[in-house]
């Protein structure tokens, strides 16, 4: 399991060949990149500043993905999230699961996606021309969180 919060750029295709190295059981491994968009609540944005407290941010991420282990059968979890300022087009986050097989994949990378968006503490201010704005959780994020519910 690797989890990395960092300012730094990553490689997606790297982590998922460091992901899948030297593991034959491997059968499925399925991945999401977030993009940082060029606009947001009917705004144009600039640049996007993610904060968080670093520890804090671990504990989540590590209790978010120990989580998806419990649920599915999983041989090894990416999570890596970017903090500081980001452009547009700028990757934010890659969350890549391997398993056996592909619904098991699948259905984790979902529900990692579903949580760290609404349990991992991150704050995040976007830059638009009207000045500096925090960024609201959305309801969606909550509903999509809401049906992994057991």
């Amino acid at each position: 399991m690797k989890i990395l919060v960092d300012e730094k750029d990553f490689d997606a295709g790297a982590e998922i060949a460091a992901l899948r190295a030297g593991n034959p059981h491997i059968g499925a491994v399925a991945s999401f990149v977030g993009l940082v968009r060029d606009t947001n609540a009917g705004s144009t944005v600039a640049s996007m500043t993610l904060e968080h407290y670093p520890a804090m941010t671990r504990r989540a991420l590590e209790a978010i993905v120990a989580e998806a282990g419990r649920r599915w059968a999983l041989l090894d979890v990416t999570v890596i999230h970017r903090v500081g300022e980001l452009r547009p087009s700028d990757q934010i986050v890659l969350v890549a699961v391997a398993s056996g097989h592909r619904a098991d994949a699948f259905a984790a990378c979902e529900f990692i996606m579903d949580y760290l968006k609404t349990q991992a503490p991150f704050w995040k201010k976007e830059q638009t021309p009207a000045g500096a704005r925090w960024v609201e959780q959305r309801a969606t994020d909550e509903q999509a969180a809401a049906r992994w519910a057991e």
